[in-house]
């Protein structure tokens, strides 16, 4: 672990990008932390989380940022397929040179580490998935903080994800995430809000 990146610490995963992924949440104080809840592309936490205060929505299938227009979406056409930093969480809320990971990089950390379903986390009372490095030992915790739709949080415990900084082009009210559950881990498009 170092703590070098903004005061932040972080782990090297010794993945083949040499990303070096953080130990906790945005807006967490600790790795079990659950930390702070976000709509894709909007840098303070969001306690809602619906289409209706969605920073980016201009009305029914209408995005005003980040839309490729395909399948519908009509709206602000801007073929944007990556967060700009500006509405980058993990930049606005840790500083620094952090940011969100790619899709691709979420896909990286998939198979370049062995990804396990921990329940009570060092005697935490925290439940979530470990990803350790296939190469030096070294390993992060995701706890499973749940989903934050429409006001309430749910399935904490059970299941997380953690965002993206990429759209799901095809769907552009889709972005990519990491889900995951007591019995797998993968990406996959979520709305946006």
């Amino acid at each position: 672990i170092g703590t070098n990146a903004n005061g932040k610490d972080y782990v090297d995963l010794g993945l083949t990008s040499g990303t070096l992924w953080a130990t906790m949440n945005v807006g967490a104080t600790s790795e079990t932390d659950y930390g702070s809840y976000f709509q894709w592309g909007e840098t303070a936490p969001n306690t809602t989380c619906n289409w209706e205060n969605y920073k980016y929505n201009g009305g029914t299938q209408i995005l005003t940022k980040y839309n490729t227009g395909v399948n519908g979406y009509g709206g602000t056409i801007d073929n944007k397929l990556t967060l700009d930093l500006e509405d980058d969480a993990a930049r606005a809320n840790m500083g620094g040179d952090w940011r969100m990971p790619s899709a691709a990089l979420m896909e990286e950390l998939k198979s370049e580490t062995t990804s396990e379903w921990v329940e009570d986390f060092n005697g935490s009372g925290v439940n979530g998935r470990k990803f350790s490095s296939k190469t030096n030992g070294n390993s992060i915790f995701i706890p499973a903080a749940g989903i934050y739709r429409g006001g309430s949080v749910d399935y904490v415990g059970s299941s997380g994800g953690i965002w993206s900084s990429s759209l799901k082009d095809d769907y552009p009210n889709l972005a990519w995430y990491l889900y995951f559950n007591s019995g797998d881990c993968y990406i996959y498009g979520s709305r946006r809000c």
